[in-house]
């Protein structure tokens, strides 16, 4: 087995454990994440009629609400985990989507045709392939000549408090190493310019990137950490690691440290994607360095 194969065996066995959380915080991950998929949606020069593909679609967005948007047209959503994909099913069926579909598989081989799609988003999956190269060739493939490709990644920790929080808190208990810069990790992409080399590198033109402010709103401290405990993978990751009593000593610390970012009684903590977005020539289909 190779070592993406393992990558991505273990991104489905993590994935499928955290399908059920991320049910659950449905609408508190939906609200925090709702300004980066208009952003994708606005920059996708989308039309009715249109065929999309959303990539690493998750619980579903934000496929689904270009389905809403496009009602004679065709989302499919692809995830490489089917529970997550399952819980997207589920939320079209609630909303009256019908013209969504879903399709398990992995990013860097797409089981579909060239030039199939009018559009492509990639909401917070970049960081997560094993092979970013190859899976930015596969977007490419099967998007129409003129079609975009518009993605989001989270930037530097330091301006993502949400999640850093968590973080610390769990460092106070367990060495949790540095993250390896080459293998998948939630802010791999986070460097300015990163994900537009890619693009550029897969032969797409006009690539542009621009970030995007976001906010985790909760009732209260404590809701805070039990969403972010149960849905951030590497925060559960981490927690398993440890005892009761570390995880209650860990839970204290972050609760302590969110309390500041109260404001008109809830907690409201800020954080900042990145954006990119990138066209395939109109005039010519070839992926950049493919033979002529």
């Amino acid at each position: 087995m190779s070592d993406a194969d393992e990558i991505r065996d273990a991104q489905r066995t993590a994935w499928a454990g955290l399908s059920v959380s991320w049910e659950k915080w449905d609408s508190v991950i939906m609200d925090q994440l709702r300004p980066v998929s208009a952003a994708i949606i606005d920059r996708l020069d989308l039309a009715d009629g249109h065929q999309h593909l959303d990539i690493a679609a998750g619980t579903g967005e934000p496929g689904l609400s270009i389905a809403r948007l496009m009602p004679r047209g065709r989302v499919v959503l692809t995830d490489l985990v089917a529970d997550m994909l399952e819980v997207a099913a589920r939320r079209a069926s609630a909303q009256g989507i019908v013209n969504a579909e879903t399709t398990v598989c992995s990013a860097d081989d797409l089981p579909f045709n060239d030039a199939a799609f009018d559009s492509v988003s990639v909401r917070f999956g970049y960081m997560f392939f094993p092979d970013m190269i190859k899976a930015t060739a596969e977007f490419v493939r099967v998007l129409k000549p003129g079609g975009r490709l518009c993605s989001s990644v989270w930037v530097k920790p330091a301006e993502n408090p949400w999640t850093t929080i968590a973080m610390q808190a769990i460092a106070t208990e367990l060495v949790v190493p540095a993250p390896d810069p080459d293998r998948p990790n939630m802010f791999r992409c986070a460097a300015p310019g990163y994900v537009s080399t890619l693009y550029e590198g897969a032969g797409l033109s006009d690539v542009a990137e621009w970030d995007v402010h976001v906010e985790l709103v909760t009732r209260s401290s404590d809701e805070y950490w039990e969403m972010i405990s149960e849905h951030v993978s590497l925060a559960a990751a981490a927690l398993q690691q440890v005892d009761k009593q570390a995880r209650e000593r860990i839970r204290t610390h972050a609760i302590a440290t969110v309390s500041a970012f109260e404001k008109d009684g809830k907690i409201r903590v800020p954080g900042v994607a990145r954006c990119i977005v990138g066209t395939k020539p109109a005039m010519s289909g070839r992926i950049s360095g493919a033979p002529s």
